[in-house]
């Protein structure tokens, strides 16, 4: 039986619990699906960019659900498509030769099948280890490295750790040159890899409150108070902030999304962003040695990062006047699961916004600058990811992505060092790593038709125009086409890109704009003929640019687990389409380059990186004059 359905307010407004599970009952009984089906991601298909942006309140909200499915007898995968509205199936969909993603339950047993396992808990005593209680075991995804026996086969590497407790920090003792093959479907061990054999580092890698001996106690409180309330209202998942509107959403692969960005300009709501997500992320490892080598974690395709997401606590993740949100999701058997807190809604002080002294009237003005932030934090593993969307209120919008937890471990014999990484505690080394993370903006500045500028500054000539060699300019190029498009930073050139609209002039005749600030970044070190660079092309460059096509949401593809590579922006722009006063979307790749060091350990303090999207001409001048000054604390001081 149905459940009833509260009706949704708009066509972009997340799945709700009751929705999950009307879709899954409707997908069950029509196609009479068994327990040997799994339910690897439901998802929201978003109706047509036309129907979103013209859509008025009390039109008919069509709600479609996507269902990506694994059946583990056949080790099939199939997909489906649901319409709520008439409570049918409208398509189904068998697709050959891909894997889903890892699904939560299969990590579980994959950890029960591994300690019970008779060859791995002989290695297990071979080590001097007779309990296996507190074995904690992470299953890896496989990758693809072209191994003929592994095709066909839904695989996780399992690599081991020993605890001596239940709150232990099992990542400071890794059971190195000890590892397992798992075959998901059947979920049985079918390889246990047993190279040699390393004494457990001596050290505990404890970071938990009972762990720490005395806390400093010089610590004052800090409470941040809004008597009033926030400046924020809330309609469903809309937020007014001053003159923002934003709307946002949540799936389980991508987390957070933000849709329909608009700042209001002169009575007019004028658009900046279409729809904005986290497309992929990796993590590869540069340690050749076993088992290290294969970790390669794409983990928004292989796992879901909305799927990961954490329940947030007012005080220690969020501080302030917070709004929370929930999440819908599901579990893989259609159920489903609500995480509470999973959003963090809330204002923030941003010190100086702007100011001036007048050194001859001695007159004063400034104003503070206070930023909304809208925030998720997932742990995928080892390590957390918080994803961070900043909204000033000069017009600028920026992410942060923000990267703490546990760096990945490897035992080291006595005196042994690896020149792949660093030691972290004794007997204990850290690979060197990266993060990659590619965001898809699909741009809508002033408009659906956009164009991609790259400007590159350069010195000016020598010449009796430039007698003391000085000057330099600022030289724009329009990128036409994908290949064009291909870009990556440059910083001999201070090079930025800027998002225009050509047909929208501002006060002094030019495009309206935004331009993208570049954060921290990197280049990836693994070679092209890598399996890496085939699943992972999009890290070979920092800006790509697509014209908009509904289905392209992915950077690496949209089966990425196990996948040989070759698709998504690779492949895409291939094509050579059009990106000139068009539909534009663009990818921006991202990437933190960590070579550990002894403080990252026993727990990573947090490493911050992201981009900003500055209007750039896309206002007359600058939009937040009108910022009311603070009122002052005291009579005699002034805030003007």
């Amino acid at each position: 039986m149905l459940k009833e359905t509260m009706q949704v307010n708009h066509p972009l407004e997340p799945l709700t619990a009751e929705e999950i599970e009307n879709a899954a009952a409707i997908l069950k009984k029509e196609k009479n699906l068994g327990k040997e089906y799994r339910f690897a991601n439901v998802s929201l298909i978003e109706p047509a960019k036309e129907v979103v942006l013209n859509f008025k309140k009390g039109d008919i909200i069509q709600r479609d659900v996507l269902i990506m499915l694994l059946n583990n007898a056949e080790a099939k995968t199939y997909e489906a498509t649901v319409n709520l509205n008439d409570a049918k199936v409208t398509s189904w969909t068998h697709i050959p030769g891909v894997q889903p993603n890892i699904m939560l339950d299969e990590f579980e047993e994959c950890e029960n099948v591994v300690k019970n396992h008779p060859d791995m808990q002989a290695a297990f005593r071979k080590r001097g280890i007779d309990s296996f209680e507190h074995i904690k075991v992470d299953p890896w995804s496989a990758g693809n490295f072209g191994h003929e026996e592994e095709k066909g086969i839904r695989l996780a590497r399992a690599i081991c750790f020993k605890k001596t407790s239940e709150f232990d920090n099992g990542y400071a003792r890794p059971i190195s040159g000890l590892y397992a093959y798992v075959d998901l479907n059947k979920m049985e061990v079918i390889e246990v890899v047993d190279n040699e054999t390393y004494p457990l580092p001596p050290l505990d890698g404890n970071y938990n409150q009972a762990s720490i001996e005395k806390f400093r106690d010089d610590i004052k409180p800090l409470e941040i108070t809004q008597p009033e309330g926030p400046s924020f209202q809330i309609d469903g998942h809309n937020i007014a902030w001053q003159k923002w509107n934003i709307r946002f959403g949540f799936n389980q692969r991508e987390g957070l999304v933000l849709h329909n960005v608009t700042y209001e300009d002169k009575g007019e709501d004028r658009p900046v962003l279409y729809r904005a997500s986290l497309s992929e992320m990796v993590v590869p490892y540069g340690d050749p040695n076993p088992p290290v080598n294969r970790n390669n974690a794409f983990d928004n395709g292989e796992y879901g990062i909305g799927m990961l997401v954490n329940s947030l606590t007012l005080g220690c993740d969020c501080l302030g006047e917070i709004r929370y949100f929930d999440a819908a999701l599901s579990d893989s058997e259609g159920n489903p699961i609500i995480i509470k807190n999973a959003i963090c809604l809330h204002e923030e002080d941003y010190g100086i916004l702007w100011k001036h002294t007048d050194w001859a009237t001695e007159e004063v003005e400034v104003r503070r600058s206070r930023r909304l932030v809208l925030s998720s934090i997932s742990t995928v593993g080892n390590y957390e990811y918080g994803f961070f969307w900043y909204f000033y209120q000069d017009g600028t919008i920026e992410h942060e992505v923000k990267l703490t937890g546990i760096v990945h471990t490897r035992a080291m014999h006595p005196g042994e060092k690896s020149k792949y990484g660093s030691l972290v505690a004794p007997q204990l080394m850290a690979p060197n790593h990266q993060h990659f993370f590619n965001v898809r903006m699909d741009m809508m500045v002033d408009g659906l038709n956009n164009s991609v500028v790259e400007v590159n500054t350069e010195p000016d000539t020598k010449g009796e125009h430039n007698p003391y060699q000085n000057g330099f300019l600022a030289k724009s190029t329009v990128l036409k086409t994908e290949s064009e498009a291909r870009r990556n930073l440059n910083l001999e050139t201070a090079r930025y890109w800027k998002f225009i609209n050509p047909e929208k002039k501002n006060i002094v005749g030019e495009p309206v704009g935004y331009k993208l600030f570049p954060g921290e970044n990197c280049f990836p070190f693994a070679h092209d003929e890598s399996s890496l660079m085939k699943r992972a092309g999009f890290i070979k460059n920092h800006l790509w640019v697509t014209p908009f096509q509904a289905e392209e949401k992915y950077a690496a593809g949209t089966y990425i687990n196990q996948h040989e590579g070759g698709e998504g922006l690779v492949k895409w722009t291939a094509a050579d389409r059009n990106v000139e006063n068009t539909d534009v979307v663009v990818w921006y790749t991202m990437g933190h380059h960590h070579v550990t060091r002894p403080e990252d350990w026993p727990v990573m303090p947090t490493a911050y990186m992201g981009f900003t999207l500055k209007p750039s001409g896309f206002f007359d001048r600058n939009p937040s004059l009108d910022v009311p000054p603070s009122k002052p604390k005291n009579d005699e001081d002034c805030c003007h």
